[in-house]
């Protein structure tokens, strides 16, 4: 599958993540027909331990790297592997220079197969269910979204939460500002300890309603992308302005039916302006993001391009161009909105990016500016030992040809408003800031533009200097995908 997405967007937060995931050695096969994934041989005497050690898998990335790598010019002659403990180490060294110019801030890195596979169709992940947001400087922690179907939301934890202590049990609580003070977020990561179903923790919660200790026990679950509680409403504006609600939180395969669904109800009932929320989504499968382009291109033609991707010279072959082809549930909007802030990557832009030539300052980008990754990755892998490394292999441009937003879409965008995150107020309340901000766009009124230039992962509610909590040291798949996720 190709995909783009964030990868290890907890990196670029400040975070240098070692994994303990590596790759395999031998050579690689290009990509199927648009598929974008490339499958490895074991090495000869078969599948044994011994093709999976750590000096034969950190042959096989530098061996993908020189063949795939979409800056193959950044990369060393050689380099010796053997002062790195892991495989990671050495692609983050492979790939300094490309990352020292913000070209790959970590895109290209190991997985699990089986791990990716399990979150790419279905949402697969396991621990608590919540997406995190720190406030390092005052030492706070809040809830940024609960997922349905998880622990904490049956727990009664949800957005606007703060969460002041943890604890392995009732009675050794540990609290938030405590662990901040003595080892940063890293040390309220920790503290969550590691994605086992079944591990329990008790966490100090507070909100308007009170302050409560709940004992809350990690399990696996599925990942909505479309929320069955404010993932698709209409919203009565006023005046008789009825505008239709979309918050998508990562492109995956089973986000494709809830998008028809979700888009057709705005289709039937006439709407003609959208606000897509992508504030938390770090992106994911390309066939997603063509979905959804396909889905807001009701008037576009079949002969107009949504989004090209462009491999590097040699590897030309692979190039290939995704036009416009609307479905029976497409809708034509007359303007659209995308609420953004700097954890919107990848997929999230290649939708805004490809849209953008088509709408100019009839589409606003509200918030703060995007992330920045106008690059994907492509899968190599080694399944004797569920090794897949994503390696930057293409650019994602649109029908203008431009691909030219490492430092975000706010410089590419004719219109965009400056809003602040508000967790207190739960995701498609209209008075929610973004939100908010949002509505008065599509209204015409005036705003402030969003700052041009890198914000990193910010998301500011302004009275807070909220991030989302970067991915612990061993991260899941779904971690790697989520920003934020625990």
């Amino acid at each position: 599958m190709r995909r783009l997405s964030t990868g290890r967007l907890g990196l670029a937060l400040g975070l240098i993540i070692l994994s303990a995931c590596g790759g395999g050695g031998g050579g690689t096969t290009p990509p199927t027909s648009g598929a974008g994934t490339g499958t490895v041989a074991p090495p000869s005497g078969g599948q044994t331990s011994a093709s999976c050690s750590l000096r034969s898998r950190q042959q096989f990335a530098f061996d993908v790297l020189r063949e795939w790598y979409l800056f193959p010019e950044t990369l060393p002659t050689s380099l010796d592997p053997a002062p790195f403990a892991t495989v990671d180490d050495y692609v983050n060294a492979l790939t300094a220079t490309a990352r020292g110019q913000r070209r790959d801030r970590f895109f290209t890195h190991l997985t699990s197969i089986a791990e990716e596979n399990a979150f790419f169709s279905s949402g697969a992940s396991a621990g608590f269910g919540f997406r995190v947001s720190t406030d390092t400087p005052n030492r706070r922690v809040f809830i940024a979204e609960a997922f349905e179907g998880a622990p904490a939301l049956a727990a009664g934890i949800d957005r606007g939460d703060e969460l002041l202590a943890i604890g392995d049990t009732p009675a050794a609580l540990q609290s938030v500002s405590s662990l901040i003070a003595s080892g940063g977020s890293g040390a309220v990561t920790a503290a969550f300890g590691p994605t086992t179903p079944g591990l329990t923790r008790t966490l100090r919660v507070t909100s308007p309603s009170g302050t409560r200790d709940l004992t809350v026990t990690k399990a696996s679950f599925d990942l909505t992308p479309v929320s069955s509680r404010y993932g698709a409403r209409v919203i009565d504006d006023g005046g008789g302005r009825r505008v239709g609600y979309l918050n998508l939180r990562t492109f995956i395969s089973s986000a494709d039916p809830q998008l028809r669904f979700a888009i057709d109800g705005f289709r039937q009932q006439g709407i003609t302006q959208l606000v897509v929320d992508f504030r938390y989504n770090g992106g994911g499968l390309i066939s997603t993001a063509e979905l959804l382009g396909d889905l807001l291109g009701g008037n576009r033609s079949s002969g107009e391009v949504f989004s090209s991707f462009v491999y590097r010279p040699e590897k030309a072959g692979n190039n290939s161009t995704k036009r416009f082809a609307a479905t029976a549930q497409s809708v034509a909007p007359m303007k659209l909105a995308f609420i953004t802030t700097g954890a919107s990557a990848s997929a999230s832009e290649v939708v805004i990016n490809g849209l953008l030539p088509y709408y100019g300052a009839t589409l606003g980008l509200i918030g703060a500016n995007t992330f920045g990754k106008p690059v994907g990755q492509i899968a190599l892998d080694r399944s004797a030992c569920d090794d897949r490394l994503r390696v930057v292999a293409f650019s994602s441009r649109n029908s203008a040809n431009s691909d030219n937003y490492y430092d975000g879409l706010a410089a590419t965008v004719a219109a965009s408003c400056r809003a602040t995150d508000d967790v207190t107020r739960a995701f498609g309340d209209p008075q929610e800031a973004s939100l908010r901000q949002a509505l008065d766009y599509l209204a015409g009124r005036a705003c402030t533009p969003i700052p041009v230039g890198q914000t990193g992962a910010a998301v500011d509610d302004g009275r807070l200097n909220l991030k989302l909590m970067a991915p612990p040291t061993e991260a899941s798949a779904a971690q790697l995908e989520v920003p934020g996720l625990f």
